[in-house]
């Protein structure tokens, strides 16, 4: 059976506890505009092309992270899975995986509607 997946976005993890400062320089940097989340955590720069670009707080050190899309995130998983990736934690609507090579990246719904345009069937 297969399912549809693509690169979605890219985030930019902040050690802080409010990303709006961050999400000031990265938006300037990438010349868009921020839209900051209501609780201040998670900030979208827009003007970034089809792929997604988020500034998110967090509390590990700086890294810029993937997310993968995945019309079935579970069978997605299980396809990484046996490419050699291993699931690091399942958190809210998104799981973070971490490939052989040590990255960590999140497989996480479709965000929008690039998807439906963009992504590949992969079995």
């Amino acid at each position: 059976m297969t399912h549809r997946a693509r690169l979605g976005g890219i985030v930019i993890d902040c050690q802080t506890e409010h990303v709006a400062e961050a999400a000031r320089f990265w938006g300037a940097a990438l010349g868009g505009e921020v839209e900051i989340d209501e609780e201040g955590k998670y900030a979208e720069i827009s003007g970034q092309g089809e792929l997604k670009v988020l500034v998110q707080a967090v509390s590990h050190a700086p890294r810029v992270h993937m997310d993968i899309e995945s019309d079935d995130k579970e069978a997605e998983v299980a396809r990484l899975e046996a490419l050699g990736a291993t699931v690091v934690a399942r958190i809210h609507r998104w799981i973070v995986m971490e490939a052989p090579t040590g990255h960590r990246f999140c497989v996480v719904n479709p965000q929008g509607p690039a998807f439906h345009t963009h992504a590949r069937e992969v079995e």
